[in-house]
């Protein structure tokens, strides 16, 4: 029998909507990827702690870890510590740290995982924050926190030289000195000012060319102290200019969760591969993790219209998921988690659960049920069911 329940339309009338009975997508077991492949990570909230949730933090560790294993068990790295897990929207620093920790802790049980974990500066209070020496002072702290448990860094873009930063040489100046003393290639990360308004001129310009001639000139500088630079810009277009520029052996990390398809795919261009083609390190691989390894297999084998099929049916959902006002895309990633049984609720750390109207979500359920992604559709429908109640539409 057909499953079905009811949905708020885009006239704000209920009706009817009847899954479409489509197998999940699952992977291949043991297919090898060639590219690489990271999912920024969600925490899953503690829902029962005793805390003031939009002033604390409480984080069920044991979900947290175990959805991080998940994303092992499908081939996909974990990019630790992120936006996606709500760092500097109610993770700070102390529980970052410990998050990076546990997950490095539990990446040692398993063959070959991948773990990339976030350094920034946002343990800083910003409005007292004069100078980039300050700024310099910040990285270094937690990259000495992040290296002594033995972790990769992704050195994230910073609210603090953001703010303080007279021009691209003060981006460079502290760029030269974090890259000189890591003691592994990192990855750089460059968010747009649509994930996070704090960040508008970064590298020392509004205008993104501009910006991107910064970028590269510290890259070029110290190349082989960079593994790649995540760039989260929502313009496919920008990201491959900038991918025909990197040094050879420097990757370009795909961070558009608009196109990632067709930039993971890649168009070939260039004597260097890296030229031509994308990595990936995507808060949506997340919510999409099944399609994305099964995806990601495809490609490996050389099978690109199944790539293609698999992967092209999730851009609608992350379109959605990432809407305006972009940093809100986490409410997303965690409500997928929810209907698709990894985590037995629907709270999030610092109450952002709150961020999206019910609209949004029942769209979301629908462009998830046709992108093949309700792993457990029985238990999606009734957890959409839940939600639907609390907002005052009965079944």
């Amino acid at each position: 029998m057909a499953l079905s329940l009811k949905l708020p339309n885009a006239s704000c009338k209920v009706e009817a909507y009847t899954l479409r009975g489509t197998t999940p997508v699952k992977p291949a077991p043991g297919v090898k990827f060639n590219r690489i492949a990271y999912s920024a990570a969600h925490v899953v909230a503690d829902p029962l702690a005793a805390i003031d949730p939009w002033l604390q933090c409480a984080v069920d560790w044991d979900a947290t870890i175990a959805y991080r294993q998940r994303l092992w068990s499908l081939g996909l790295g974990v990019a630790e510590a992120m936006d996606t897990a709500q760092r500097g929207m109610g993770l700070d620093w102390p529980t970052s740290l410990e998050l990076i920790r546990r997950s490095l802790d539990a990446a040692k049980d398993v063959p070959g995982a991948l773990v990339a974990s976030g350094c920034g500066t946002d343990h800083l209070v910003l409005e007292n924050v004069k100078t980039v020496d300050e700024v310099i002072a910040g990285y270094e702290e937690q990259m000495a926190a992040i290296e002594k448990l033995g972790g990769k860094l992704i050195v994230m873009a910073s609210r603090a030289l953001a703010r303080v930063a007279k021009s691209p040489a003060d981006y460079e100046r502290v760029y030269d000195r974090i890259l000189s003393q890591a003691k592994q290639p990192v990855v750089l990360h460059w968010l747009g000012d649509m994930f996070d308004p704090a960040l508008k001129g970064y590298w020392g310009d509004n205008d993104p060319d501009k910006a991107m001639d910064t970028a590269l000139a510290v890259i070029a500088a110290h190349p082989d102290k960079v593994d790649g630079i995540k760039i989260s810009l929502l313009d496919k277009d920008k990201e491959i200019a900038m991918r025909r520029r990197l040094p050879p052996g420097v990757r370009m990390y795909t961070g558009d969760d608009f196109n990632y398809a067709e930039l993971i795919a890649g168009d070939g261009f260039g004597a260097e591969k890296t030229h031509g083609q994308s990595d990936a390190l995507l808060g949506i691989f997340d919510a999409i993790a099944p399609a994305a390894s099964a995806a990601l297999g495809e490609l490996a084998q050389g099978n690109l219209q199944k790539f293609h099929d698999i992967l092209g049916p999730t851009v609608p959902l992350s379109r959605h998921i990432f809407a305006a006002p972009t940093r809100f895309y986490k409410t997303g990633v965690v409500f997928m988690a929810w209907l698709n049984g990894h985590q037995s609720h629907f709270t999030m750390v610092g109450g952002q659960q709150s961020t999206r109207s019910l609209q949004h979500f029942a769209e979301l359920f629908r462009l998830a049920d046709a992108a093949n992604l309700l792993e457990q559709p029985e238990l999606a429908v009734r957890r959409m069911g839940t939600l639907l109640a609390l907002h005052g539409v009965e079944a």
